[in-house]
C-alpha cells in the first residue's frame, strides 16, 4: 500500500521520503522473488538498524517503534549491555555445544528458576516460542498417561489463542484458519470460549464448564489447560476471579495449568511473568520473544517432576541453551533489573492508557475497546456502531501510521491494533507516538 508523502520530523520521529522508499523497490522485488509469499504483507519498511525505541532504514526516515520488533526487544534495541555480551561470549569461543554441560547454560537455568515463583524449580532451554509450547504438550500428555493411563490426554485451549507455527502448536491453537492445512487433526485438542469482557461479555467460569459438556469432554481425561497469559491476538486478560477458578478446577481433576508466556513475559506487563497478576500457581510456563531483547530462546520452567518425566536423551534440542543467546539473555535479565525497567513498565501503563482512552474517545464509533496492562495494549477496530470487528480499517491504520513515523504491527485476529514498545519507552516518546496513531486513524477513516 502506497500512502501520500508528507514530512513528518519530531523528537522520535523522521519521514524524509514516500512509503515504500523508490529507491528500495529493487530490494523489495527481491523479496518476492526469492522468499515466500507469506514473508510479505507488512508495510514496506526496510529496517537498517534499530537502537532503543528507534527504527532507522537506509533512506533517512526514523520510525518510533511500538512493537519491540513482535515484542522481542523489551530491554530496547541492540542495548549495548546486550550487545558486549554477545560479543564477548563469541570472542570466548564457544559458539555451539549441543547439550554438552557448560557453565554458562546452568547460570542462565539456575537464574531463570530463582526468577519464577514456586513450584517451578527447572528449567528446559529452546529456540522459539512454538518449540517451547509443543514441548509443553509433550510433558503434558506423557504425565497425563502416567498419572491417568492413555485415556488422560485432552489439552484445553481457548477459541483465538495462538501458540505458534508448528504441527502440535497449531493444534492447541484456536484459530481455525490456521489449521485447515493440516487436514485430519489430531483428536484430543479442545477450545473453549476466552473471558475477554467484548466477544464473550459471560465472564463467570460457567461458561468452561458448559462448553466442555456441550463438546462431550470428561473433566477427568484432560490432562492439561494452557491458556495465554493474556490472549495474545485480543490483548485481553481474563479476569482474577476466572483464573483463580480454573487453577481450583485443575487441581480437583488432576490437571496440569500451563501458561503460554511466549509475549507476556520478562516485564512486559509489569511484572516478571504475566500470570503473576492473578496470584496462582502454575505447573507449566513457555516464555520466549522478551527472554533476550534480541536472539532466539525461550524456555519452559516447570515442576520438577513434570521436567524429569523423560529419560537422559529422549527430550532434547540441538541449539538448546545456545551459549551466544544465553550469554544475552544473561545480559537481558541484568539489564531489566539494574534500569528498573519491569517497574517502569508498571509505571508507563497509567501514561499509555490514559493517550490511548482518550484516542478511542476521539473516535469511538470505530474503536470498541482498549485493553491490556504494562506496557501492551490493544485498539479493537470495529465497523461502526457494531462490534464487529472491521480488519480493513485497522490495516489501514498501520499503513498511515508507518507513514507517519509510527511502527504498529499488522492487525491481529479480529482486527486488533496491537501496541508493545520496547520497556524504556519515556512518558513523551509515548505522548509523541499517540499523536501519530490519532493522526492515521483520521486519515484511514477518512479514506475508507
Amino acid at each position: 500500500m502506497t500512502t501520500l508523502f508528507s514530512p513528518v520530523e519530531t523528537p522520535f520521529r523522521k519521514i524524509v521520503t514516500p512509503i515504500p522508499v523508490p529507491e528500495s523497490l529493487p530490494i523489495l522485488e527481491r523479496m518476492r522473488r526469492y522468499e515466500p509469499l507469506s514473508m510479505t504483507g507488512l508495510p514496506a519498511v526496510i529496517w537498517d538498524r534499530a537502537e532503543g525505541i528507534q527504527v532507522y532504514d537506509a533512506y533517512g526516515n526514523m520510525w518510533l517503534d511500538w512493537t519491540a520488533g513482535v515484542l522481542v526487544a523489551n530491554a530496547g534495541h541492540a542495548h549495548p549491555v546486550i550487545v558486549n555480551a554477545i560479543i564477548e561470549q563469541a570472542n570466548h569461543g564457544l559458539l555451539f555445544n549441543f547439550i554438552y554441560p557448560s557453565d554458562i547454560r546452568i547460570r542462565l537455568a539456575e537464574q531463570l528458576v530463582e526468577l519464577a515463583p514456586p513450584p517451578l524449580k527447572k528449567a528446559f532451554l529452546l529456540t522459539t516460542g512454538a518449540e517451547a509450547t509443543e514441548n509443553a504438550i509433550k510433558i503434558s500428555r506423557t504425565w497425563g498417561q502416567k498419572v491417568g493411563g492413555r485415556k488422560k490426554h485432552v489439552i484445553i485451549t481457548f477459541e483465538g489463542a495462538f501458540h505458534g507455527r508448528t504441527l502440535g502448536a497449531q493444534m492447541a491453537g484456536g484459530i481455525p484458519s490456521l489449521k485447515s492445512w493440516i487436514g485430519t487433526e489430531t483428536p484430543g485438542f479442545i477450545q473453549v470460549p476466552f473471558p475477554d469482557r467484548f466477544i464473550c461479555s459471560d465472564l463467570s467460569f460457567r461458561v468452561f464448564e458448559e462448553s466442555l459438556k456441550s463438546q462431550g469432554v470428561e473433566a477427568d481425561d484432560v490432562c492439561a489447560v494452557m491458556i495465554e497469559s493474556y490472549h495474545g491476538r485480543l490483548v485481553s486478560f481474563a479476569p482474577e476471579e476466572y483464573i483463580h477458578d480454573l487453577r481450583q478446577w485443575c487441581t480437583q481433576y488432576n490437571a496440569l495449568l500451563v501458561f503460554d508466556e511466549v509475549q507476556a513475559s520478562f516485564g512486559r506487563t509489569g511484572k516478571w511473568f504475566a500470570f503473576q497478576h492473578y496470584s496462582v500457581e502454575a505447573d507449566l510456563v513457555c516464555c520466549g520473544k522478551g527472554i533476550t531483547s534480541s536472539l532466539p530462546l525461550s524456555v519452559v520452567l516447570g515442576r520438577a517432576d513434570l521436567m524429569d518425566l523423560f529419560e537422559p536423551g529422549s527430550m532434547s534440542s540441538t541449539h538448546t541453551g545456545n551459549p551466544i543467546c544465553v550469554a544475552a539473555c544473561l545480559a537481558n535479565i541484568d539489564v531489566l533489573k539494574r534500569e528498573n525497567l519491569i517497574t517502569h513498565a508498571a509505571d508507563m501503563e497509567p501514561i499509555l492508557f490514559t493517550v490511548l482512552n482518550q484516542i478511542a474517545d476521539e473516535h469511538a464509533d470505530i474503536i470498541g475497546m482498549v485493553d491490556g496492562r504494562g506496557l501492551v495494549a490493544g485498539l479493537r477496530m470495529v465497523k461502526p456502531g457494531t462490534k464487529q470487528p472491521d480488519p480493513d480499517i485497522a490495516q489501514k491504520i498501520v499503513h498511515s501510521a508507518v507513514a507517519r513515523g509510527l511502527l504498529i504491527l499488522d492487525p491481529a485476529y479480529p482486527a486488533t491494533i496491537k501496541i508493545h514498545p520496547p520497556l524504556c519507552i519515556t512518558t513523551e516518546a509515548i505522548k509523541d507516538g499517540a499523536i501519530a496513531l490519532s493522526e492515521a486513524i483520521s486519515i484511514a477513516f477518512q479514506a475508507s
